[in-house]
């Protein structure tokens, strides 16, 4: 069974508990399928018209405690066996959404056709990921035009890649090899180019790998110099003459808007922002913000996201 040429090997922590929890859900379905069309031919034979199957009842009473047996347990057995799946099947979805701590990030952006990967140290990549064994991966994925969907099969995992939006997955690859990557979500004329690789390495080869070929600096470095280059820093920098937010510290912490209601200044708010920054007003300031909306790439917006991460000096009361 694990040699068919349709099922892909196993390379992730994940995958034995996904493959496990699949198979058996087969098999629960098809017990469940095949004895109730057993049931249905059997009783369809043994009661046809003109046969010699009795029908008649000596103790009606009786009868009616079998079959009120008979339907407790049919409804009871299934009710324990599919909830008994619900809670074994939710503990491994619960694993596959929340991504240790430790994990290392790479931020992700899906594009007709193409997928942009860079690693926080400014390693880019287009259509291949190369990540350490042994080592859990972090993805911060989003798309520049229409939806689509980061899906490694050898790993069992795969997420829908939304524009507008921060989605994430996470793996921890557990044998070095070269595996397929795919977009599963059709997603325009050239959907069946929109392949790849991961490349799983040895801790010691990842690092060398990650080292070189690297001339552009951080994420961060990167993102400063865009905060620079769209005018960022004229209302934002320290020695800003206008009214606005100051952004040391920002990552992270609570932000009261306008309205009233309090948000955490996470990826999706600092995204948010910058595209729409009509729609989350923070307290005491006027919404003369503009839209940057068509004009900022998504990984160029990611870079800026990691520069803001990455100013952590303000003290607590700073920023509102």
């Amino acid at each position: 069974m694990w040699s068919f040429p349709l099922f892909p090997e196993k390379a992730s922590a994940l995958a034995s508990s996904v493959d496990i929890v699949f198979f058996v859900w087969l098999a629960l379905a098809g017990l469940v399928a095949s004895t109730v069309a057993f049931l249905i031919v059997f009783f369809a034979v043994k009661y046809r018209s003109g046969s010699s199957a009795n029908r008649e009842t000596a103790d009606e009473q009786a009868q009616n405690r079998i079959n009120r047996r008979i339907e407790i347990a049919w409804m009871t057995i299934p009710l324990v066996l599919f909830m008994a799946m619900f809670a074994w099947s939710a503990e491994i979805y619960y694993d596959y959404a929340t991504p240790p701590a430790n994990a290392m990030v790479v931020y992700v952006v899906g594009k007709q056709w193409m997928w942009k990967l860079e690693h926080a140290g400014g390693r880019r990549e287009i259509d291949e990921l190369h990540v350490p064994a042994g080592r859990p991966v972090k993805l911060v994925m989003t798309s520049q035009d229409v939806i689509h969907d980061f899906f490694m099969p050898v790993f069992r995992i795969k997420q829908d890649v939304l524009p507008g939006r921060y989605t994430t997955l996470w793996f921890e690859a557990t044998k070095p090899g070269d595996y397929q990557l795919f977009c599963s979500q059709y997603c325009g004329t050239d959907h069946s180019r929109m392949v790849g690789r991961v490349v799983v390495m040895e801790p010691a080869a990842f690092e060398r790998w990650l080292a070189s070929g690297n001339s552009t600096g951080s994420m961060a470095a990167q993102g400063a110099a865009h905060f620079r280059e769209y005018g960022c820093s004229g209302c934002h920098g320290a020695s800003a003459s206008v009214h606005a937010p100051k952004l040391e510290g920002l990552f992270g912490r609570p932000v009261q808007l306008a309205d009233g209601s309090t948000v955490i200044a996470d990826d999706r708010y600092i995204h948010d922002s910058v595209l729409l920054p009509r729609k989350e007003i923070t307290a005491g300031y006027a919404p003369i913000m503009p839209s940057f909306q068509g004009q900022i790439t998504e990984d160029a917006l990611l870079e800026i996201i990691e520069y803001v991460k990455s100013l952590k000096t303000a003290q607590p009361g700073e920023v509102r």
